[in-house]
């Protein structure tokens, strides 16, 4: 396995790792935006206020993205470990 390789398989490996985080990270980005928003707005600066709506959030986008994500770490996991015999030789 030459250098080029194991650059290539950490590149797709980072890569999938943003994919697959990105829609729980991108919905808990919003909330948390709109939390602070409105904790602004009101002034109200409660601390415990920004995290339940987030873990809300992250929750209910797990239940919707959760297979969707499952799936494509499953044939990312397969397709690598497809490819490992022809890597090694």
């Amino acid at each position: 396995m030459d250098p080029q390789q194991v650059l290539t398989v950490g590149q797709q490996a980072m890569t999938m790792l943003l994919v697959v985080s990105a829609p729980v990270l991108i919905v808990i980005l919003v909330v948390g935006l709109i939390v602070s928003v409105f904790q602004a707005a009101t002034q109200i600066n409660e601390s415990t206020l920004s995290f339940v709506p987030k873990i809300l959030a992250a929750v209910a986008t797990l239940a919707i993205a959760g297979p969707w994500m499952l799936t494509t770490l499953v044939e990312y996991i397969q397709r690598t470990l497809k490819a490992l015999p022809g890597a090694v030789l």
